[in-house]
């Protein structure tokens, strides 16, 4: 799928930038639920994205984050309530509600018979805005290739592409889904320095992404999405608290015993315990998420288990714990 970059009641569009500030949130959803015959793909979501801030929106698989996505982009109509970008109703006022977005979609394909800068200048003419595509494709790190067709582009090169086209017009919203696909580390290093580029000169930032890391890098607030609820919405502090402080314990063990894990995931405080075994010297790593008070009745019980503690080290969870906390599943 192609997300046509035109003006028209059945295209979505990104054009000339409006000023910020005006205090309005950039997305604000009521209620939203949306159900295809008997499953439910999203359950009386609220949610509301303040201007300015960059907003991380993850889930497992099937959680029913691209449904969500679309409702904003009008592709999906939902069951019930309803969902506004800057006081427009995404169903009832679509062209007005996208007339401030850029999107980087998810699935999407470019024009194959179009170079690089041919895909921006479409962009540009789209949105009626003056730029140098040279420019826009050098942001991206895609100027050497410029006037090469985009069916030679990598997966990752076209990603830049369809990124530095939603860069066009400098849009107050960006809605990235899955971003980083198809980028290495150095591309997705560089993608985040962007994000913060647009954030600081005001834009807000709403991105889908399965990299924890990533998200924890820039987001501001984040919101998590398990079989279409919306059960936590929180900075990355408040959802650390919010499971007892979010203390992780690493700890290094002479070997697991049958009935180990079981043993430290029933002392009270303790979230989360998984291990991996080192072949090498037969020593085992097993990772506690558990309450501060907790921590050392997890070192006791390892004791009381008949576990030798070789070593240990305390972090704070990472959004990948607190993830798994609130999903039951791993990315």
């Amino acid at each position: 799928m192609f997300l046509c970059f035109t003006l028209g009641e059945s295209h979505w569009s990104v054009i000339t930038p409006w000023g910020v500030g005006g205090g309005m949130p950039a997305i604000d959803a009521t209620t939203v639920s949306k159900q295809y015959g008997t499953e439910i793909a999203l359950d009386r979501v609220d949610l509301t994205v303040e201007e300015g801030e960059t907003f991380g929106f993850l889930g497992p698989n099937g959680a029913g984050k691209s449904t969500f996505i679309n409702t904003l982009l009008d592709f999906v109509t939902p069951t019930e309530g309803s969902v506004e970008i800057f006081g427009h109703d995404c169903q009832q006022q679509g062209v007005a509600a996208r007339k401030r977005v850029g999107v980087l979609p998810e699935g999407y394909s470019v024009f194959e018979r179009l170079t690089g800068r041919q895909h921006v200048e479409y962009a540009m003419r789209s949105k009626d805005v003056e730029a140098d595509p040279i420019e826009v494709l050098d942001r991206v790190g895609i100027r050497e290739d410029a006037d090469r067709k985009a069916s030679d582009y990598s997966k990752g090169m076209a990603q830049r592409l369809v990124l530095g086209m939603a860069l066009v017009g400098e849009p107050d919203l960006l809605i990235l889904d899955e971003p980083s696909t198809g980028l290495d580390p150095n591309g997705a290093a560089e993608m985040r320095q962007i994000l913060r580029e647009e954030n600081e000169r005001g834009a807000t930032i709403f991105f889908s992404s399965h990299i924890l890391e990533q998200v924890e890098a820039v987001c501001d607030r984040v919101g998590i999405l398990q079989d279409g609820e919306l059960v936590a919405v929180d900075t990355i502090e408040g959802l650390r608290a919010s499971i007892g402080g979010g203390t992780k314990l690493v700890i290094t063990v002479d070997g697991l015993r049958n009935g180990t894990l079981e043993s430290i995931r029933s002392v009270e405080g303790v979230e989360t315990a998984v291990a991996s075994e080192d072949s090498a010297d037969g020593d085992a790593t097993v990772e506690v998420t558990c309450t501060n008070d907790a921590k050392m009745d997890v070192v006791v019980e390892l004791h009381s288990a008949g576990v030798d503690v070789v070593n240990f080290r305390t972090e704070e969870a990472s959004l990948e714990d607190m993830f798994i906390e609130y999903t039951g599943s791993g990315r």
